[in-house]
Protein backbone atom coordinates (compact mmCIF):
# COMPACT_ATOMS: atom_id res chain seq x y z
CA UNK A 1 0.00 0.00 0.00
CA UNK A 2 1.25 3.37 -0.83
CA UNK A 3 1.74 6.51 1.63
CA UNK A 4 -1.25 8.00 -0.23
CA UNK A 5 -3.70 5.39 -0.04
CA UNK A 6 -6.90 5.88 2.08
CA UNK A 7 -6.52 4.27 5.77
CA UNK A 8 -9.43 2.22 6.51
CA UNK A 9 -10.64 3.11 10.10
CA UNK A 10 -13.16 1.35 12.26
CA UNK A 11 -14.83 3.47 15.22
CA UNK A 12 -15.43 1.49 18.38
CA UNK A 13 -17.96 3.36 20.83
CA UNK A 14 -21.23 2.64 22.28
CA UNK A 15 -22.59 6.43 22.02
CA UNK A 16 -24.29 6.70 18.51
CA UNK A 17 -23.67 10.20 18.87
CA UNK A 18 -19.82 9.63 19.10
CA UNK A 19 -20.21 7.48 16.44
CA UNK A 20 -21.65 9.25 14.16
CA UNK A 21 -19.61 12.63 14.85
CA UNK A 22 -16.17 10.81 15.04
CA UNK A 23 -16.71 9.14 11.77
CA UNK A 24 -17.47 12.83 10.21
CA UNK A 25 -14.36 14.03 11.63
CA UNK A 26 -12.51 11.06 9.80
CA UNK A 27 -13.96 11.28 6.30
CA UNK A 28 -12.73 14.67 6.33
CA UNK A 29 -9.29 13.60 5.99
CA UNK A 30 -8.19 13.38 2.84
CA UNK A 31 -6.46 10.44 3.50
CA UNK A 32 -8.63 8.19 5.95
CA UNK A 33 -11.95 6.04 5.14
CA UNK A 34 -14.36 5.14 7.96
CA UNK A 35 -15.20 1.46 6.96
CA UNK A 36 -17.50 0.67 9.81
CA UNK A 37 -18.09 1.50 13.36
CA UNK A 38 -19.08 -0.60 16.10
CA UNK A 39 -21.42 -0.58 19.37
CA UNK A 40 -18.86 -2.70 21.93
CA UNK A 41 -16.07 -5.17 21.69
CA UNK A 42 -18.60 -8.21 20.59
CA UNK A 43 -19.41 -5.86 17.64
CA UNK A 44 -15.67 -4.75 16.87
CA UNK A 45 -14.34 -8.64 17.23
CA UNK A 46 -16.67 -9.08 14.12
CA UNK A 47 -16.03 -5.55 12.20
CA UNK A 48 -12.35 -6.18 12.44
CA UNK A 49 -13.07 -9.62 10.62
CA UNK A 50 -15.13 -8.54 7.95
CA UNK A 51 -13.81 -5.10 7.27
CA UNK A 52 -9.55 -5.69 7.91
CA UNK A 53 -9.75 -1.75 9.15
CA UNK A 54 -5.62 -0.65 9.49
CA UNK A 55 -6.63 1.31 12.41
CA UNK A 56 -9.63 1.79 14.96
CA UNK A 57 -10.52 4.38 17.77
CA UNK A 58 -12.00 2.52 20.73
CA UNK A 59 -13.66 4.49 24.04
CA UNK A 60 -12.90 2.63 27.84
CA UNK A 61 -16.53 2.42 29.10
CA UNK A 62 -18.39 0.38 26.80
CA UNK A 63 -21.48 -2.27 27.94
CA UNK A 64 -20.46 -5.95 28.11
CA UNK A 65 -17.01 -5.50 27.97
CA UNK A 66 -14.65 -2.39 28.76
CA UNK A 67 -12.35 -0.53 26.52
CA UNK A 68 -9.26 -1.75 28.02
CA UNK A 69 -10.21 -5.43 28.61
CA UNK A 70 -10.78 -5.52 24.63
CA UNK A 71 -7.56 -3.92 24.03
CA UNK A 72 -5.40 -6.42 25.84
CA UNK A 73 -7.36 -9.28 24.37
CA UNK A 74 -6.96 -7.81 20.87
CA UNK A 75 -2.77 -6.93 21.09
CA UNK A 76 -2.69 -10.69 22.28
CA UNK A 77 -4.54 -12.60 19.14
CA UNK A 78 -5.30 -9.86 16.41
CA UNK A 79 -2.64 -6.49 16.87
CA UNK A 80 -4.18 -3.53 15.28
CA UNK A 81 -2.89 -0.03 15.79
CA UNK A 82 -5.16 1.55 18.36
CA UNK A 83 -6.52 4.92 19.14
CA UNK A 84 -8.07 5.05 22.78
CA UNK A 85 -10.60 8.31 22.95
CA UNK A 86 -12.34 8.59 26.10
CA UNK A 87 -13.03 10.97 28.97
CA UNK A 88 -11.23 9.19 31.49
CA UNK A 89 -8.03 9.58 29.42
CA UNK A 90 -8.27 13.48 29.00
CA UNK A 91 -6.29 14.25 32.70
CA UNK A 92 -3.59 11.77 32.34
CA UNK A 93 -4.68 9.16 34.98
CA UNK A 94 -3.87 5.54 34.99
CA UNK A 95 -5.81 4.26 32.62
CA UNK A 96 -4.26 6.31 29.91
CA UNK A 97 -0.90 4.86 30.71
CA UNK A 98 -2.34 1.31 30.99
CA UNK A 99 -3.66 2.13 27.79
CA UNK A 100 -0.13 2.65 26.05
CA UNK A 101 1.39 -0.29 28.35
CA UNK A 102 -1.58 -2.43 27.23
CA UNK A 103 -0.30 -1.17 23.49
CA UNK A 104 -2.46 1.87 21.94
CA UNK A 105 -0.61 3.71 20.20
CA UNK A 106 -2.13 6.94 21.66
CA UNK A 107 -4.50 8.28 23.62
CA UNK A 108 -7.12 11.41 23.02
CA UNK A 109 -9.02 13.07 25.98
CA UNK A 110 -12.96 13.17 25.12
CA UNK A 111 -14.05 16.08 26.27
CA UNK A 112 -16.43 15.19 29.62
CA UNK A 113 -19.51 17.56 28.98
CA UNK A 114 -20.97 18.41 24.94
CA UNK A 115 -19.02 16.06 23.43
CA UNK A 116 -20.01 16.23 19.51
CA UNK A 117 -18.90 20.18 19.55
CA UNK A 118 -15.99 19.34 21.47
CA UNK A 119 -14.67 16.85 19.66
CA UNK A 120 -15.53 19.08 16.57
CA UNK A 121 -13.21 21.39 18.11
CA UNK A 122 -10.66 18.84 18.32
CA UNK A 123 -11.47 17.66 14.48
CA UNK A 124 -8.22 18.38 13.06
CA UNK A 125 -5.84 16.79 15.67
CA UNK A 126 -7.99 14.12 16.12
CA UNK A 127 -7.90 12.74 12.22
CA UNK A 128 -3.79 13.35 12.02
CA UNK A 129 -4.05 11.58 15.01
CA UNK A 130 -5.35 8.20 13.88
CA UNK A 131 -3.90 8.33 10.46
CA UNK A 132 -0.30 8.87 12.09
CA UNK A 133 -1.43 5.88 14.07
CA UNK A 134 -2.23 3.82 11.50
CA UNK A 135 1.10 3.43 9.94
CA UNK A 136 2.26 1.96 13.56
CA UNK A 137 4.06 -1.05 13.94
CA UNK A 138 1.93 -3.45 16.29
CA UNK A 139 3.19 -6.73 17.86
CA UNK A 140 1.33 -9.03 19.54
CA UNK A 141 1.37 -8.17 22.97
CA UNK A 142 4.59 -8.89 24.64
CA UNK A 143 5.62 -10.17 28.76
CA UNK A 144 5.53 -8.26 31.23
CA UNK A 145 9.18 -8.10 32.23
CA UNK A 146 11.67 -7.30 29.29
CA UNK A 147 12.48 -10.23 26.98
CA UNK A 148 16.18 -11.87 27.06
CA UNK A 149 17.13 -9.55 23.73
CA UNK A 150 16.43 -6.60 25.47
CA UNK A 151 18.03 -7.55 28.68
CA UNK A 152 21.37 -8.75 27.36
CA UNK A 153 23.20 -4.96 27.60
CA UNK A 154 22.29 -4.80 31.29
CA UNK A 155 25.25 -7.01 31.98
CA UNK A 156 27.77 -4.91 30.64
CA UNK A 157 26.28 -1.57 31.91
CA UNK A 158 27.68 -1.65 35.36
CA UNK A 159 31.15 -1.45 34.85
CA UNK A 160 30.61 1.21 32.17
CA UNK A 161 28.43 3.05 34.92
CA UNK A 162 30.86 2.94 37.21
CA UNK A 163 33.45 4.48 35.46
CA UNK A 164 31.75 7.06 34.22
CA UNK A 165 34.27 10.24 33.14
CA UNK A 166 33.68 13.72 34.17
CA UNK A 167 33.07 15.97 31.69
CA UNK A 168 29.73 14.32 30.20
CA UNK A 169 27.51 17.16 30.50
CA UNK A 170 23.92 16.48 29.32
CA UNK A 171 22.02 13.77 27.58
CA UNK A 172 19.11 14.83 25.60
CA UNK A 173 16.37 12.79 24.25
CA UNK A 174 13.03 13.66 21.78
CA UNK A 175 10.52 10.93 21.46
CA UNK A 176 6.75 11.00 19.80
CA UNK A 177 4.07 8.15 18.62
CA UNK A 178 5.48 5.05 20.20
CA UNK A 179 7.75 6.90 22.59
CA UNK A 180 6.43 6.10 26.37
CA UNK A 181 7.19 2.11 25.79
CA UNK A 182 10.70 3.04 24.34
CA UNK A 183 11.38 5.45 27.28
CA UNK A 184 9.98 2.92 30.14
CA UNK A 185 12.51 0.43 28.22
CA UNK A 186 15.09 2.47 28.20
CA UNK A 187 14.94 4.32 31.91
CA UNK A 188 13.62 1.17 33.51
CA UNK A 189 17.81 -0.25 32.26
CA UNK A 190 20.11 2.67 32.59
CA UNK A 191 21.98 2.88 36.06
CA UNK A 192 21.23 5.32 38.39
CA UNK A 193 24.55 7.38 37.91
CA UNK A 194 24.05 8.88 34.42
CA UNK A 195 24.66 12.67 33.46
CA UNK A 196 21.40 14.13 33.93
CA UNK A 197 19.03 13.30 30.80
CA UNK A 198 16.72 15.66 29.39
CA UNK A 199 13.60 14.19 27.68
CA UNK A 200 10.71 15.76 25.14
CA UNK A 201 8.21 13.41 24.90
CA UNK A 202 5.21 15.05 22.63
CA UNK A 203 2.06 14.12 25.28
CA UNK A 204 -1.50 15.62 26.20
CA UNK A 205 -1.42 18.04 28.81
CA UNK A 206 -1.93 16.51 32.37
CA UNK A 207 -0.33 13.40 31.23
CA UNK A 208 3.54 13.70 32.17
CA UNK A 209 3.21 13.51 35.38
CA UNK A 210 1.66 10.43 35.94
CA UNK A 211 3.95 9.25 33.18
CA UNK A 212 6.87 10.32 35.30
CA UNK A 213 5.77 9.17 38.28
CA UNK A 214 5.37 5.55 36.67
CA UNK A 215 9.05 6.00 35.07
CA UNK A 216 10.35 6.78 38.39
CA UNK A 217 8.87 3.60 40.55
CA UNK A 218 10.40 1.26 37.49
CA UNK A 219 13.89 3.66 37.29
CA UNK A 220 17.08 3.23 39.16
CA UNK A 221 17.56 6.83 38.13
CA UNK A 222 15.16 9.61 39.48
CA UNK A 223 12.31 10.64 37.28
CA UNK A 224 10.60 13.94 37.67
CA UNK A 225 9.05 16.76 35.44
CA UNK A 226 11.46 19.45 34.99
CA UNK A 227 11.00 22.93 36.86
CA UNK A 228 12.07 25.99 35.47
CA UNK A 229 15.15 27.22 37.39
CA UNK A 230 16.38 24.30 38.87
CA UNK A 231 19.75 22.21 38.44
CA UNK A 232 20.07 19.76 36.10
CA UNK A 233 21.53 16.82 38.45
CA UNK A 234 23.58 13.58 37.88
CA UNK A 235 21.23 10.57 37.91
CA UNK A 236 18.05 12.66 37.69
CA UNK A 237 15.60 12.28 34.09
CA UNK A 238 14.29 15.27 33.85
CA UNK A 239 10.56 15.18 31.45
CA UNK A 240 9.53 18.47 29.93
CA UNK A 241 6.19 19.48 30.72
CA UNK A 242 3.21 19.20 27.88
CA UNK A 243 2.56 22.70 27.32
CA UNK A 244 6.07 24.34 27.61
CA UNK A 245 9.32 24.70 25.54
CA UNK A 246 11.94 23.16 27.84
CA UNK A 247 15.71 24.48 27.56
CA UNK A 248 19.09 23.59 28.89
CA UNK A 249 20.98 26.50 30.00
CA UNK A 250 24.19 27.30 31.46
CA UNK A 251 24.54 28.31 34.98
CA UNK A 252 28.21 28.63 36.18
CA UNK A 253 30.24 25.83 35.48
CA UNK A 254 26.54 23.29 35.80
CA UNK A 255 23.23 23.20 33.90
CA UNK A 256 19.69 24.61 34.56
CA UNK A 257 16.43 24.36 33.09
CA UNK A 258 14.46 26.63 30.78
CA UNK A 259 10.91 26.79 30.74
CA UNK A 260 9.05 28.85 28.51
CA UNK A 261 5.19 29.25 27.29
CA UNK A 262 5.18 30.13 23.21
CA UNK A 263 4.22 28.89 19.60
CA UNK A 264 4.51 25.57 18.80
CA UNK A 265 7.94 24.66 16.87
CA UNK A 266 7.76 22.32 14.42
CA UNK A 267 4.03 21.71 15.18
CA UNK A 268 4.58 20.93 18.68
CA UNK A 269 5.00 22.05 22.35
CA UNK A 270 7.45 21.65 23.83
CA UNK A 271 9.25 20.62 20.78
CA UNK A 272 12.25 18.29 20.62
CA UNK A 273 14.01 20.49 18.54
CA UNK A 274 13.87 23.37 20.37
CA UNK A 275 15.55 20.94 23.28
CA UNK A 276 18.30 19.62 21.21
CA UNK A 277 19.05 22.79 19.86
CA UNK A 278 19.30 24.82 23.38
CA UNK A 279 21.95 21.58 24.28
CA UNK A 280 23.74 22.16 21.13
CA UNK A 281 24.68 25.42 22.56
CA UNK A 282 24.82 25.08 25.96
CA UNK A 283 26.91 21.67 25.93
CA UNK A 284 28.82 21.84 22.54
CA UNK A 285 30.90 18.50 22.30
CA UNK A 286 29.87 17.25 26.21
CA UNK A 287 26.10 15.70 25.02
CA UNK A 288 24.91 12.77 23.70
CA UNK A 289 21.41 13.57 21.72
CA UNK A 290 19.10 10.56 20.86
CA UNK A 291 15.69 10.60 18.82
CA UNK A 292 13.32 7.99 18.94
CA UNK A 293 9.72 6.46 17.34
CA UNK A 294 7.65 9.56 16.53
CA UNK A 295 5.47 10.76 13.81
CA UNK A 296 6.85 13.64 11.60
CA UNK A 297 10.06 15.70 11.85
CA UNK A 298 10.69 17.28 14.85
CA UNK A 299 13.79 16.79 16.40
CA UNK A 300 15.91 16.59 13.16
CA UNK A 301 16.67 20.10 12.62
CA UNK A 302 17.67 20.42 16.29
CA UNK A 303 20.11 17.06 16.06
CA UNK A 304 21.78 18.36 13.35
CA UNK A 305 22.90 21.48 15.16
CA UNK A 306 24.19 19.02 18.21
CA UNK A 307 26.52 16.73 15.92
CA UNK A 308 27.70 19.84 14.12
CA UNK A 309 28.79 21.12 17.39
CA UNK A 310 30.49 17.95 18.20
CA UNK A 311 27.67 15.72 19.96
CA UNK A 312 27.24 12.54 19.66
CA UNK A 313 23.83 11.56 18.10
CA UNK A 314 21.73 8.38 17.95
CA UNK A 315 18.66 7.49 15.72
CA UNK A 316 16.28 4.72 16.86
CA UNK A 317 15.72 1.96 13.99
CA UNK A 318 13.16 1.47 11.78
CA UNK A 319 12.58 -1.76 12.90
CA UNK A 320 12.30 -1.29 16.77
CA UNK A 321 10.69 2.01 16.17
CA UNK A 322 6.27 1.79 16.42
CA UNK A 323 6.72 5.15 13.12
CA UNK A 324 9.86 5.18 11.78
CA UNK A 325 9.32 9.17 10.88
CA UNK A 326 11.51 11.34 13.45
CA UNK A 327 14.80 9.28 12.91
CA UNK A 328 13.95 8.81 9.46
CA UNK A 329 14.04 12.31 8.95
CA UNK A 330 17.59 12.73 11.35
CA UNK A 331 18.94 10.37 9.44
CA UNK A 332 18.22 11.26 5.81
CA UNK A 333 19.57 14.89 7.16
CA UNK A 334 22.37 13.70 8.28
CA UNK A 335 21.68 14.54 11.76
CA UNK A 336 22.38 10.44 13.63
CA UNK A 337 25.81 9.37 13.71
CA UNK A 338 24.63 5.79 14.24
CA UNK A 339 21.10 4.24 14.12
CA UNK A 340 20.39 1.12 16.61
CA UNK A 341 17.71 -1.06 17.89
CA UNK A 342 16.34 0.03 21.04
CA UNK A 343 17.64 -2.95 23.17
CA UNK A 344 21.16 -1.85 22.33
CA UNK A 345 20.34 2.33 23.43
CA UNK A 346 21.05 1.64 26.94
CA UNK A 347 24.31 -0.07 26.76
CA UNK A 348 25.37 2.83 24.28
CA UNK A 349 24.39 5.79 26.56
CA UNK A 350 26.36 3.93 29.55
CA UNK A 351 29.50 3.28 26.73
CA UNK A 352 29.16 7.44 26.09
CA UNK A 353 28.88 7.79 29.37
CA UNK A 354 32.64 6.16 30.10
CA UNK A 355 34.50 7.18 27.17
CA UNK A 356 36.79 10.28 27.57
CA UNK A 357 35.71 13.12 26.63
Amino acid sequence: MTADAKRRVLVVDDSALVRQVLSAILARHPLLEVVGTARDPYDAREKIKQLSPDVLTLDVEMPRMDGLTFLGKLMRAHPLPVVMLSSLTDKGTATALDALDLGAVDVIGKPALDQAVGLEAMGAEIAETVHAASFARIHRAAPALPSPAFSAPTAAMAPLATRARAGRSLIAVGSSTGGTEALRRIFETIPGNLPPIAVVQHMLPGFTPAFADRLDRASAATVKVAEDGESLQSGTVYLAPSDQHFTAVRRGAGLAVQLREGERVSRHLPSVDVLFESVAEACGPHALGIILTGMGEDGARGLLRMRQRGARTLGQDEATCVVYGMPRVAWARGAVMEQCPLPLVPHLIAEWCERQP
